[in-house]
């Protein structure tokens, strides 16, 4: 076989060709996973509003989404609620907060977050029932749910005021999302589809 001449055209055609080729292999690629990705992420939703309302036969029997952008998964055990700040310290940060009937906290879990290992990302459980920052049985329209530095009434993680601000911010977020005006989806069923949200200092 003849070898192409060290040419800049032949140079061209070659980057060109293993452009296309590599083009078409990650979009291939991406096709086949990006079903399974989004089922991986809607069981994870689920298991996620069971968990932050405390029941294994939870059923969401309506979504909706607030001019804000919080999405209000409604049950008979209460509504679980999912809102995002941008302004993590890694970037945006996503929250699934469940409510009681009353607006007290029941639980919650961080859904998506880019925050520093073992500092910002320590929030999935900073703010648990025994953590140091514990919300868990607060009302946000009750209680002042803003970091001590701020004035309010919970412990910031340590060394991760950033991320314990958006954390926070998500959280009051989805308090106001339980009474704010609202855009039907019309789903009703025990299996509902993940929603994307697009939403310099230490932590």
């Amino acid at each position: 076989m003849k070898k192409l001449e060290s040419t800049w055209y032949n140079m061209l055609a070659v980057l060109t060709v293993i452009s296309l080729v590599a083009g078409a292999a990650l979009a291939y690629v991406n096709q086949l996973t990006e079903g399974p990705i989004e089922q991986i992420k809607e069981q994870q939703l689920n298991d996620g509003i069971k968990a932050v309302l405390g029941g294994e036969d939870v059923t969401v029997q309506s979504v909706d989404t607030t001019a804000a952008g919080a999405v209000v998964y409604s049950t008979e055990a209460g509504k679980a609620v999912q809102a995002t700040d941008p302004n993590g310290f890694g970037g945006a940060l996503t929250v699934l907060v469940g409510f009681a009937t009353d607006g007290t906290i029941k639980g919650y879990q961080v859904l998506e977050t880019a925050e520093t290992p073992g500092l910002g990302a320590k929030a999935q459980e900073w703010f648990q029932k025994d953590g140091k920052g514990c919300i868990i049985g607060k009302n946000p329209g009750a209680d002042n749910l803003t970091v001590k530095k701020d004035g309010g009434a919970v412990d910031a993680i340590t060394a991760s005021t950033i991320t314990s601000r958006a954390f926070l911010r998500c959280v009051n977020a989805a308090y106001a999302a339980l009474d704010g005006g609202k855009e039907s989806d019309a789903e009703t069923g025990a299996s509902v589809q993940h929603k994307k949200h697009e939403g310099g200092n230490k932590e």
